[in-house]
């Protein structure tokens, strides 16, 4: 899944897609390069990001996933967690919704249900505004697979497919770096649930707290973490760099 943030505020890229010609050339170069799902994205949600109402996010999303559905021949999903950005998205031409509310906001579960596309539900600890403000669980991996497991069920209960859902356990999202390192080496416990899992840990803090580098140099440590994801039963790797990060997947398979 490659990342397309149209939004002058994200940790990563922000401001770099922000045009419509640029944002519709990057999403053409990652498909070029690998990519099988374009994420595309019109609000922050690093840690301490400020919300944009609903009318900023289609503004910035309705116009590129117009331009880009038709020249793709991969699916398009749409980062959104507001239900009239979902149905928009969809009706632009969008296959997917990634929603790291996992569809608890207003009405977001009844959209879903309604709209029939496959969903992808990730745990926060909070909301992006202070979810990086001192987290603490008893036991990370039990409360965030418990968590997973009862969305994913509720979803079913409301009509979203169980072949429609994907989970994230939200790297970052909520977690200190050791949350994020036990979550990590439990993987194959969290794809045993039987839904396919995403795993998004491109360029995060905590690629930056292992490392020791800044945002800019995070390229081999991402690429490692994709890889690792992949091998230990990750369905999706969602990552920003798609050419670097394909040609590692396809080593670390043939070897």
């Amino acid at each position: 899944m490659g990342v397309l943030n149209l939004t002058p505020d994200s940790f990563s890229d922000g401001g770099k897609w922000l045009g419509k010609t640029a944002a519709v050339e990057h999403a053409l170069g990652m498909q070029d390069a690998g990519a099988d799902i374009i994420d595309v994205g019109g609000e922050s949600t690093r840690p301490g990001a400020e919300p944009v109402s609903a009318q900023q996010e289609l503004d910035r999303v309705i116009p590129v996933i117009e331009s880009i559905s038709p020249q793709l021949s991969v699916p398009v999903s749409i980062d959104t967690s507001k239900p009239e950005v979902m149905r928009a998205a969809i009706t632009a031409g969008a296959g997917m919704i990634n929603d790291v509310y996992a569809l608890r906001r207003q009405d977001a579960l009844q959209t879903a249900a309604e709209l029939a596309v496959p969903v992808c539900l990730m745990h926060m600890l909070g909301h992006p505004g202070m979810m990086q403000n001192d987290p603490v669980y008893d036991d990370v991996l039990a409360e965030v697979s418990d968590f997973l497991l009862t969305r994913a069920q509720v979803c079913e209960v409301h009509g979203v497919s169980r072949n429609n859902i994907v989970l994230d356990p939200g790297f970052g999202f909520g977690k200190t770096l050791q949350d994020n390192i036990t979550l990590f080496r439990a993987l194959p416990d969290l794809v045993s649930s039987g839904y396919p899992l995403l795993v998004g840990v491109s360029r995060k803090a905590m690629i930056g707290q292992l490392t020791g580098k800044g945002i800019e140099h995070r390229l081999a440590g991402s690429i490692t973490a994709a890889a690792l994801a992949s091998r230990m039963g990750a369905a999706i790797v969602r990552v920003h760099d798609v050419a670097e990060t394909r040609d590692a997947l396809k080593v670390a398979s043939a070897l």
